[in-house]
């Protein structure tokens, strides 16, 4: 076995041969100068972790060569080489390897007889692609066992070169899936300065895109120290200041490093990092890393356990390898072992019964890394390739052929892309990655302690299938946030809207930064965080919160409200006043005073005041079809007859005076009773507007959802509202009409002339009906209902009170003036004049 003399921070590079026996030659390349004078000091900074993948690599060796069925009668041999972390020494080492001589002379080999056929090479993918460039002169293949990369799966660029980590596509899917289980939509993303980092950066971003999250900003982490220097270091204060509570970390271990010892990392306490399984190496290597991430999450694909390669980690001691430096380095460094001579395989005297499983301080040697799992895989993957290049050759060589056939690397590369199989783990492993496959990642939360302790916590798993958040499953109990924040934190750039309120977004910010604004009447938003408030059905209101539609309360003017009890008792009272009224006036009906005010047209005028009290009611109640077709008529039509009547009543006072002057023209028209056809002719003319209004677009019942908060107002629905204007100017025309011939006639004198009350009491109509008019527009539901009725109950009132109060007054009270001396004229003859 080979082994080099110095373990630093890059993976190492491992090379496989076949050999006969299982014998071990030793080898070894020199150290560098500046690393033989101070060993110890650079110990310091090598990561002792990266020795897994040497352990891995041992037990996959020996799990093999011990297999009858896998290489029988065959062993693996390997040669193990470190390579410092530049490209300098990567290509110097490949150089060595491939040469057998430091003279590194290109295209000479001095291993003639045992050439080794394969490369294992390192987690970093610069790394493998620097190896790749000159192992492809040769076609030797190349496993890596870091991180999957696009870049390295183009087979043009890279034939000879194969990963075995899967494809990490759904890794943005993933952790989009995770913020959205915790409503973080305001996250700040830190990527690798390199083509794998901007590739990420891609994926995530069109994914949160696609879930509604965003990114209050996106940093290039530089890979060296210089980088660094020649950057904006203005992220630095983005990283501080940002209201970003959760951070995504996807980047090299050398961008990685470069921060921690900037000390970047100082002002990222207090935030909630996801992040992939490969930051594990990092962490165990610094402390202000473990700091820093303490309650994030790392995202690590799937995989099975190993059987046994957990008690080889326990049991393993630099005794067995003696040939490996770098392992008795690791025992010094960990267990303190006193020197014990020069020599590989010399540990020097340690504490009784030490093993990995008490290494100290903050490094999990036990706990199998994914690139260490792929180291695994990548051992197995050869041996059955091997295996079945040795069994077709086996097929071909004949019987008296005792030489074995030399094997090239080239020809394992068709051997390699179909090499399939389920390792001791019971994991599906194949290099040929055509083929969509689901992905499985663990979650696991990482737990710091103040003595530099780290455990990973196993807190859930994702599953990439259907692509809905189903495929995550998290077990919020277990987790341990940062001791920043004492419940679940929050990540968002506006708070939620509550229900009643939906997003506004600002002009110019991202869609997640948004006001809340409530809902407009009528609206609602059930739901936190709504996009558009949700229109309520039209027969439903929203509550005062407007977060829920009710059901609207049916009303209108109903004898059992007050507003409609009132009007029904005026209307009532009115009607009774009238009765009384023409009670009176049929009692006294042969008295002078009701003489000579028309007998006959009072009684008329009074039973249409009575009936239009009387319609009154038709306006109060529950809409239906027969009173909404009535209501309006009946108003017309008796309103016609009694201010017609009135108009009656008003021409028969002029007449009577026109007749005492010479002449019969004016005595036979009073005689004759041609002022009573007023009545009918206005009449006639109200019922054929009526006709026309009922025959083109009649009254209905209708209902108004809106004017009145919460409620549905049945009501009766005009129809033709010319029809209803026509009808209401015809009525308001022949009012203005009595008004003027009572105003002409009102100083003509006579101690029984009612021409002063018939035209204050059509002042007091008219003032009724032109207020009514602008009232009525301006109102809505049952109001305006009301306003109708109160103005039917007004003006017939005035009318009754203003006429006929007079007359009542003397005929009760005052009877001495109800006598026939009374009628004496005041001017010349003294006649009297009666109008019976």
């Amino acid at each position: 076995m080979g082994v080099s003399r110095c373990f630093t921070k890059t993976p190492n590079t491992i090379t496989v041969r076949r050999v006969r026996v299982r014998a071990m030659h030793a080898r070894a390349i020199p150290r560098e100068s500046s690393e033989v004078r101070n060993v110890r000091s650079l110990s310091k900074q090598w990561l002792w972790k990266n020795y897994q993948y040497v352990l891995a690599f041992y037990f996959a060796i020996q799990e093999i060569n011990r297999d009858d069925h896998l290489l029988p009668n065959k062993s693996l041999g390997f040669q193990l080489y470190n390579a410092l972390a530049s490209e300098q020494y990567t290509l110097l080492h490949a150089m060595h390897w491939l040469t057998g001589d430091h003279s590194l002379t290109p295209n000479y080999r001095c291993q003639t007889q045992n050439k080794s056929v394969v490369v294992l090479a390192g987690t970093s993918s610069v790394f493998s692609a620097e190896m790749g460039t000159i192992l492809e002169l040769y076609k030797i293949p190349q496993l890596t066992y870091g991180p999957f990369d696009p870049m390295l799966n183009d087979k043009k660029q890279f034939p000879s070169l194969y990963q075995m980590a899967t494809s990490d596509r759904s890794l943005a899917h993933a952790m989009i899936s995770l913020l959205l289980r915790f409503g973080w939509t305001w996250v700040g993303l830190l990527v690798s300065d390199d083509m794998r980092g901007e590739q990420f950066h891609q994926d995530i971003q069109a994914e949160m895109v696609k879930r509604g999250v965003c990114l209050a900003f996106a940093i290039k982490l530089p890979e060296t120290k210089t980088k660094y220097e020649n950057s904006d270091s203005s992220f630095l204060y983005w990283l501080s200041i940002s209201s970003a509570n959760v951070h995504i970390l996807y980047s090299n271990i050398r961008s990685l490093f470069t921060m921690e010892q900037l000390g970047a990392f100082y002002l990222t306490v207090g935030k909630v990092w996801l992040m992939t399984a490969k930051w594990d190496i990092v962490m165990d290597e610094t402390h202000h890393m473990l700091h820093s991430f303490h309650g994030g999450f790392s995202f690590s694909p799937n995989k099975g356990k190993i059987p046994g390669l957990k008690t080889f980690l326990k049991t393993v001691n630099p005794s067995h390898y003696r040939e490996d430096f770098h392992f008795g380095e690791l025992w010094f460094h960990f267990f303190n072992c006193l020197p014990a001579g020069s020599g590989c395989g010399h540990i020097g005297i340690c504490r009784p019964n030490v093993s990995l499983e008490n290494v100290p301080g903050h490094i999990d040697m036990l706990t199998v890394s994914d690139s260490s799992y792929f180291v695994y895989n990548a051992v197995y993957a050869v041996a059955h390739a091997l295996h079945r290049v040795f069994l077709e050759k086996e097929e071909m060589v004949f019987p008296e052929d005792t030489a074995q056939a030399l094997i090239l690397p080239w020809q394992l590369h068709p051997l390699l892309r179909t090499t399939q199989f389920t390792n001791n783990a019971g994991d599906h492993v194949s290099l040929h990655k055509a083929t969509p496959h689901q992905e499985h990642y663990d979650i696991q939360n990482i737990v710091n302690f103040p003595a530099g302790l780290r455990v990973m916590v196993n807190i859930g798993k994702f599953s990439s299938g259907s692509g809905r958040d189903q495929d995550l499953v998290i077990r919020e109990d277990m987790i341990e946030w940062p001791v920043a924040f004492k419940e679940t934190p929050t990540s968002v750039c506006s708070q939620s809207c509550g229900p009643g309120f939906r997003k506004r977004p600002e002009e110019g910010s991202a869609v997640c930064c948004y006001t809340c604004v409530s809902c407009a009447e009528g609206e609602i938003s059930n739901q936190t965080d709504a996009e558009q408030c949700i229109q309520c059905p039209e027969l439903e209101y929203t509550n005062k919160e407007r977060t829920h539609c009710l059901p609207k309360l049916v009303t209108f003017l109903d004898f059992e409200d007050s507003l409609g009890m009132a009007l029904a008792c005026m209307a009532l009272a009115l009607t009774l006043l009238t009765l009384m009224v023409l009670g009176v006036f049929v009692k006294h009906q042969d008295t002078p005073i009701v003489k000579a005010n028309n007998r006959n047209l009072s009684y008329i005028l009074l039973i249409s005041l009575l009936l239009c009290f009387l319609c009154s009611f038709l306006f109060i109640g529950r809409p239906n079809t027969a009173t909404c077709l009535l209501r309006q008529i009946t108003f017309a039509l008796v309103f016609t007859v009694a201010v017609s009547a009135v108009l009656a009543k008003t021409i028969t006072v002029v007449l009577a005076f026109k007749a005492m002057k010479p002449g019969r023209t004016m005595r036979r028209l009073l005689v004759s009773g041609a002022p009573n056809a007023v009545i009918p002719i206005c009449f006639l003319i109200q019922l054929t507007l009526c006709a026309i209004w009922l025959a083109t677009s009649p009254p209905f019942v209708d209902t108004d959802a809106h004017s009145e908060h919460g409620h549905i107002i049945l009501l009766c629905n005009e129809g033709s509202i010319t029809a209803f204007y026509c009808v209401l100017g015809f009525l308001g025309s022949l009012a203005l009409g009595t008004f003027t011939v009572a105003f002409l006639a009102r100083k003509l004198p006579d101690t029984f002339n009612e021409a002063k009350f018939l035209t204050f009491s059509m002042l007091v109509f008219c003032s009724v009906w032109v207020t009514f008019l602008p009232v009525y527009q301006s109102t809505k539901g049952k109001v305006m209902v009301a306003v109708e009725v109160f103005s039917i109950l007004a003006s017939g009132a005035g009318l009754l009170g203003c006429i006929f109060a007079p007359k009542c007054y003397i005929i009760l009270i005052k009877p001495e003036r109800n006598l026939s001396k009374s009628f004496k004229k005041t001017t010349g003859s003294k006649g009297v004049c009666q109008f019976s």
